[in-house]
């Protein structure tokens, strides 16, 4: 039998789905609208590195937002229209600020930017993916002030928590880093959503199952999205994969550690996401990650087969040990 799990409404998820948690927050379906800011990162800009991140595409993860280049508001209703020819009924809306850095400016240009789309008629939420190294007290103190009139999250992106991988990587912040936004970011009980992606060069199966226990020991987190890392056409991870330092997760795999690491997720925790998107046109691989929901549905039927839930092992229940 399988142990009872009260962080779900759906028979076939055995783990804390971020649906379920807009569901209890909100009492119905809510869409979270994707816009591109108008903001670069701090490791493309030379603050800190060139080049960004060698896995990412020149839209900044940003490859799915319908017109980037738009203002603010027009993109905001341009998403939306979208999204409504499939789900007419839904009016209540969380605007995502998602590619590149979204606090990497000086904190009035971030709040600018902010108020344009914050108070579109049915927004009730804010997403703001950023990175733990652009978290000035003046930025945090906006993010908390908003954290008081909408409900936020903060999504930090972390990848990795091993230092070699990360340079490999490009990251050009460390561990510790990250430990010290978050910190600063819970001070003001503003939600954290962190960002880990399997797969990344010389990582191994264990290698990833630890980058989630140390992530979910050492932090105080709220969310979490794990990502499969996908390999995209113009990014410099690509050198890496011809030259033989990359290889490319099996379905297998990919779905095997996933499990492993809802497993040793605390139940409270929300999974914001368990994969991800890529445009057709310029993935390289693995190409079966296209198949997004056959993905899922292959984590919810592993899953199944192990009897299991998320969190039945905690780490933190079992002190760290990794069963």
């Amino acid at each position: 039998m399988m142990p009872e799990f009260i962080y779900t409404e759906d028979p076939n998820k055995r783990y804390h789905t971020w649906n379920y948690a807009l569901r209890q927050q909100f009492g119905g379906k809510i869409f979270k609208v994707p816009l591109d800011g108008g903001f670069d990162c701090p490791n493309r800009d030379g603050t800190v590195a060139k080049g960004g991140c060698t896995f990412c595409s020149v839209s900044g993860s940003g490859d799915m937002i319908i017109a980037p280049k738009d203002p603010l508001p027009i993109q905001f209703q341009k998403e939306i229209q979208m999204m409504h020819k499939k789900w007419p009924n839904v009016n209540q809306y969380i605007v995502y600020f998602q590619n590149f850095t979204n606090t990497h400016a000086p904190v009035d240009v971030i709040r600018h930017r902010f108020e344009q789309v914050v108070n579109e008629k049915g927004v009730v939420g804010i997403s703001i993916g950023t990175r733990p190294d652009c978290l000035p007290d003046d930025v945090v103190e906006y993010l908390a002030e908003l954290n008081q009139r909408y409900y936020l999250w903060v999504e930090l992106g972390l990848q990795t928590t091993y230092e070699h991988t990360s340079s490999i990587i490009n990251r050009a912040h460390n561990y510790q880093t990250y430990l010290d936004g978050v910190k600063k970011l819970r001070k003001h009980n503003i939600r954290v959503c962190t960002h880990l992606i399997n797969g990344l060069p010389g990582e191994s199966l264990e290698m990833m199952r630890e980058n989630v226990r140390r992530t979910i020991l050492d932090s105080d987190i709220q969310g979490i999205k794990l990502h499969l890392l996908h390999l995209m056409t113009n990014t410099r991870m690509l050198r890496d994969y011809h030259e033989g330092r990359l290889q490319l997760m099996t379905r297998e795999n990919y779905v095997n550690v996933i499990c492993d690491q809802l497993e040793m997720i605390p139940p409270e925790i929300v999974i914001h996401r368990l994969t991800g998107d890529a445009p057709s046109d310029t993935l390289v691989g693995p190409m079966w990650s296209l198949k997004k929901w056959e993905v899922l549905n292959a984590i919810d039927d592993e899953m199944k087969k192990r009897g299991s839930t998320q969190g039945i092992y905690n780490v933190r229940d079992t002190k760290g040990v990794l069963i």
